[in-house]
């Protein structure tokens, strides 16, 4: 059985040095894997931080984001952040995606919260190119190294898309900060 522990980044205020200090100690413990939440509109410390930190400060824990809010990012940038932390980790990113339903979390201007699965099935294309080392940005250059991998996915949600991007694009589901039992009907 493996075991992870939710890294502490949305707690309110947190202190941002604790996260690479709990990372190390979670895999000194023996848990399988850290996870983040992801909030924008939250005094709390952004996963794409956290993750980042948490690869820094360990060599062997996976690191997962449960869930990351994809549409609140633009596409190409998400997809060189995850590239980067999964680089950095040695190839140990899971990513848990989720579109988000809290309107506060939108702070991109023209990233708002209509149209949110159309996004993501675009979002999601983006990613692929990107991280199969296709050009970006109408050049000639790709955005991520040679040799960087498609990142493993996991999708959130209750709707029946969410499980159909499951179906097409990832790995599994994840349940995000919900009780088991709010989500055992889906498995």
């Amino acid at each position: 059985m493996k075991i992870g522990v939710g890294i502490p980044n949305q707690v309110r205020d947190v202190r941002p040095q604790v996260i690479p200090e709990w990372a190390a100690q979670a895999e000194e413990a023996g848990f399988s894997s850290l996870a983040t939440v992801g909030r924008i509109a939250y005094p709390g410390v952004m996963d794409t931080v956290a993750l980042a930190a948490a690869a820094g400060a360990t060599k062997s824990i996976g690191l997962m984001s449960g869930v990351l809010l994809a549409t609140v990012w633009p596409a190409p940038l998400l997809a060189k952040e995850l590239a980067a932390i999964d680089g950095v980790s040695g190839g140990r990113l899971t990513v848990g995606f989720g579109i988000g339903i809290r309107p506060d979390d939108f702070v991109v201007d023209g990233l708002g919260t209509k149209g949110l699965g159309a996004r993501i099935d675009r979002d999601l294309e983006t990613y692929r190119s990107m991280w199969t080392g296709q050009p970006v940005g109408g050049g000639d250059n790709p955005g991520v190294p040679a040799g960087t991998r498609e990142v493993p996915m996991l999708f959130g949600g209750m709707a029946p898309a969410s499980f159909a991007r499951m179906a097409k694009w990832g790995q599994g589901y994840v349940g995000g900060s919900a009780p088991a039992q709010f989500v055992a009907g889906h498995f």
